[in-house]
């Protein structure tokens, strides 16, 4: 029912009041949205400008974690193991012994190549002692051959005149035929010596020389009963027991040298067309916290992705392929300042963002052939060192002991 000043066409004013203050509310949503649209606009821009003076300088990837040798310790000989110097997570230094295994075998393999090399350098001294023996006999022969001949020579002239008989001139020549052999058969035995003793000497000769070997040999594989630490680091995975029968070549533990570490970065496959080797990398642990970085630089590139080289390689040639992105493991350095300061261990994650700002780098790609070794010990080079000297003592003292007399 209506009154007679309202119409259909002219509400009444209090339905007309709602009007202004939908108007209100759409200027303040209108107002709002310009303003979230300016303020998008303008962090858009902010971020492409960071984006172009900053972030496209840098790849980064939290699937990173430190790589190091593990120098697996095994035994050059086989034998009991009576003791154990070391233990999972202590220190050693290069050179500790480690392990101890039984060493009567190898002791008495010893004896036995020292006594025989002794016996070989008094048997060839013997043999250049021969030649003067010989070289004198030599001499006798021809002295006895001489006189057999002058012999002759007179019976030859008295044959004539009835002084010398026929037989005893026939006796005459068989005494010259028999100094003649007897001297020809004591030039071969002189030859036949010369022929071991010729451009050499009693240290030089071939038989001291095996006999020498056959010491150095003995004396190295008793050495080697004693296991000795080939790197400075940290025991892991010691696997052997005391009383334990070890073959050659058996695991028996690990070392760790932590002073040699690098991180082996997973970059996408998108990330690395402008890394360079040289390129400086920011790094940090977990280990430590954010507060805490890491400085090395980009050292190389694997020669596959992770899953080319994993225990079973995906099948990409399947008819249920479906294209993933791969990623390329980068070998980062580390700085050994950083890695003294705050030491790492194997394993432990990384966050890496390599500075790609300077492209004048050797590519990934164009690594050079290594010209020295990667890593060396010498901890084993004692052994052969007293093993040459106690040879040349064995021979020095046998040598002169067979002039002496």
């Amino acid at each position: 029912m209506t009154t007679p000043n309202q119409t259909p066409e002219n509400p009444s004013p209090a339905a007309a009041a709602p009007a202004p203050a939908a108007a209100n509310g759409n200027g303040k949503r209108r107002s709002l949205l310009i303003g979230v649209t300016i303020a998008l606009i303008i962090v858009l821009i902010a971020y492409g400008i960071w984006w172009f003076i900053y972030a496209r300088h840098y790849e980064n990837t939290d699937d990173a974690y430190v790589g190091g040798n593990v120098v697996q310790v095994t035994p050059q000989v086989g034998g009991t193991v009576l003791a154990i110097n070391t233990d999972d997570t202590e220190l050693v230094q290069a050179g500790k012994p480690l392990v101890e295994l039984d060493k009567a075998d190898a002791k008495v393999a010893l004896d036995q190549a020292e006594a025989q090399l002794a016996q070989t350098v008094r048997q060839v001294r013997t043999l250049f002692v021969n030649n003067n023996a010989l070289v004198s006999n030599v001499t006798a022969r021809t002295s006895e051959l001489e006189r057999a001949r002058a012999d002759l020579a007179r019976r030859q002239q008295l044959i004539s005149t009835g002084a010398v008989s026929k037989e005893e001139l026939d006796h005459a020549k068989v005494a010259v035929q028999g100094a003649e052999a007897a001297l020809q058969a004591t030039r071969e035995q002189l030859a036949s010596n010369r022929v071991l003793t010729d451009h050499t000497t009693v240290e030089q000769h071939p038989n001291v020389q095996n006999a020498a070997a056959q010491v150095r040999n003995a004396y190295i594989n008793l050495a080697r009963t004693t296991l000795l630490a080939p790197t400075t680091g940290y025991v892991a995975k010691r696997s052997v027991q005391v009383g334990q029968r070890i073959a050659a070549g058996t695991p028996l533990l690990s070392i760790v040298p932590l002073n040699a570490l690098w991180v082996d970065a997973n970059f996408k496959e998108v990330q690395i067309n402008n890394m360079r080797i040289g390129q400086p990398v920011t790094l940090k642990s977990d280990l430590y916290g954010s507060k805490i970085e890491y400085h090395g630089k980009v050292v190389g590139l694997a020669a596959g992705t992770g899953s080319a080289f994993a225990l079973l390689p995906a099948q990409n040639a399947s008819g249920n392929w479906i294209k993933i992105v791969q990623r390329i493991p980068v070998r980062i350095s580390l700085d050994a300042k950083d890695l003294e300061t705050h030491p790492l261990r194997i394993g432990v994650s990384m966050d890496a963002t390599v500075d790609i700002a300077q492209t004048e780098g050797t590519s990934l790609t164009a690594g050079t052939a290594r010209t020295t070794p990667a890593y060396t010990t010498d901890v084993f080079d004692k052994s052969g060192q007293e093993a040459d000297a106690r040879i040349a003592s064995i021979i020095a003292a046998n040598n002169n002991a067979a002039a002496a007399h």
